[in-house]
């Protein structure tokens, strides 16, 4: 029996204006995510996986605009809506934790006023009632004292308690999808475990869809159902975690993997990517990656190579998908 989508991504464009002309900075991003499924979108800074979490709930800068391209949430167009029906799905719907969490809560109101506050505007609770859903949000992400924590700044938090404050809200209204931004940047290794765990331990509890964004491999296979690698706002790969991490089809996927560390083999210096991602809005002919390309042929600065499929796993390269 297949699972409906809660979410299609489809042919995805997002340009940011200047004075001169409008900056390509996503081209044609698809995707389709189920109920209860972790998809994690990869890619280095610059690469359009934060302008792509944010086009999802229109929040994007002045600057920036879907050109082209649908979001829908259960058959409905998000880009469609007013913004009335939209703050209806922001929260409710879908909800977002952003990379830095110190800075997105309020610095002169308690944890406490900020959670009920979300809870009050769309649910109708009594500030009471409020408070003690509150405690429950508090405690279901780890927080020890949770009704005396409620009282207290944001200051008074570490930097990976506020994240589970951020997560505790991102929960408050049930949504259906939580996008994770980066949500460990600023965390060091240990608490970033932590926050990882909690998310999937949440996520398998809630039944929710997980769109997880991160530049860090490693920590994508910890969670992820199934992973999108984002390049020069492209997709250039697409699979089951499993498959993509054991058989790596697209040469900067393949480069990614090879330069994370590992317990098992120690090399005196880890392999890099040579070069530079391209720079945001850069419009290049060819394949993105082609200057970085290990593998490049003239064919491939001269053309760009179609995402093609097989089976589960979708891959944009010439060399790849020759029968």
């Amino acid at each position: 029996m297949s699972i409906s989508p809660v979410l299609q991504v489809e042919d995805l464009h997002i340009d940011f204006q200047n004075d001169q002309k409008p900056l390509p900075v996503l081209r044609g991003l698809s995707y389709t995510l189920a109920a209860g499924r972790v998809l994690a979108v990869v890619g280095e800074s610059g690469s359009g996986k934060t302008v792509h979490a944010l086009s999802l709930l229109r929040l994007l800068p002045a600057a920036g605009r879907v050109s082209g391209g649908k979001i829908l949430y259960k058959g409905e167009n998000l880009l469609a809506l007013c913004e009335k029906e939209l703050r209806q799905v922001r929260g409710q719907k879908i909800a977002m934790i952003f990379q830095d969490p110190a800075a997105s809560l309020n610095p002169v109101l308690t944890v406490g006023e900020q959670l009920t506050e979300t809870l009050r505007a769309h649910r109708k609770l009594t500030k009471e009632q409020a408070r003690q859903e509150a405690v429950k949000l508090l405690e279901k992400v780890g927080i020890a004292d949770a009704e005396k924590r409620l009282d207290e700044y944001p200051f008074q938090f570490s930097g990976g308690m506020c994240q589970r404050v951020m997560i505790a809200m991102a929960l408050a209204l049930s949504p259906d999808i939580l996008i994770a931004d980066e949500p460990t940047t600023a965390l060091d290794v240990t608490i970033q475990a932590q926050i990882i765990r909690l998310i999937k331990q949440l996520q398998e509890r809630e039944k929710m869809a997980v769109i997880f964004i991160t530049h860090n491999l490693a920590l994508a296979s910890q969670v992820a159902d199934e992973v999108l690698v984002l390049y020069g706002g492209m997709c250039m790969e697409q699979a089951p975690a499993k498959e993509l991490f054991s058989q790596p089809k697209h040469p900067y996927t393949q480069g990614l993997l090879a330069s994370l560390a590992s317990l098992k083999t120690r090399p005196e210096r880890l392999p890099a990517i040579a070069g530079q991602p391209p720079v945001p809005g850069e419009i290049v002919t060819g394949c993105p990656f082609a200057p970085r390309c290990p593998r490049v042929k003239e064919k491939c600065r001269q053309s760009l190579p179609p995402l093609t499929k097989r089976g589960e796993h979708a891959v944009r390269c010439f060399w790849e998908n020759k029968p």
